[in-house]
């Protein structure tokens, strides 16, 4: 598996992108915080890819909120790849990032669905615990935040 930095509105990233937001606002409506290729590409957003050979296996990018303070933003593995550690890997891979900008603090804004509970349990076995609404969101019956804390 490779991850790279990509684009996200490359026309290789659409149809995964398309089934991640469909599938987020289909239960959680109006409370899908996730961002579309627009929002993906923001300047205050890195998003990278996830390959198994020529296959797009996931995808997940970081948000910085302030000079301390980064945002996991719509992680998603392939629905071919999921069980197989593209989570982890990019999970993984956007905490080591965090800690090399120097980040303290890492959140992140998931759903309550049954839907969510696979990346819940993967963000918790990382070391993420429940937090109070952060930045802009408000907290709802629909949505949960986790944070990551770094020892300085």
């Amino acid at each position: 598996m490779k991850i790279r930095r990509d684009d996200p509105t490359a026309p290789h990233v659409a149809d995964l992108l398309a089934h991640h937001l469909r599938e987020l606002r289909g239960v959680m409506a109006e409370h899908a915080f996730a961002l579309d290729a627009t929002g993906l590409s923001a300047p205050d957003v890195t998003f990278w890819t996830a390959w198994r050979g020529d296959a797009l296996a996931g995808f997940a990018a970081l948000k910085q909120l302030d000079a301390a303070h980064g945002e996991v933003k719509s992680m998603r593995a392939a629905p071919a790849a999921r069980g197989t550690g593209i989570g982890r890997a990019m999970l993984n891979h956007i905490i080591a990032e965090a800690r090399a900008r120097r980040y303290t603090r890492l959140s992140l804004e998931t759903g309550t669905a049954p839907l969510h509970a696979p990346a819940v349990a993967l963000y918790r076995s990382a070391g993420f615990v429940s937090c109070e609404a952060f930045a802009d969101y408000r907290p709802s019956p629909h949505n949960q935040f986790l944070k990551l804390e770094f020892p300085a």
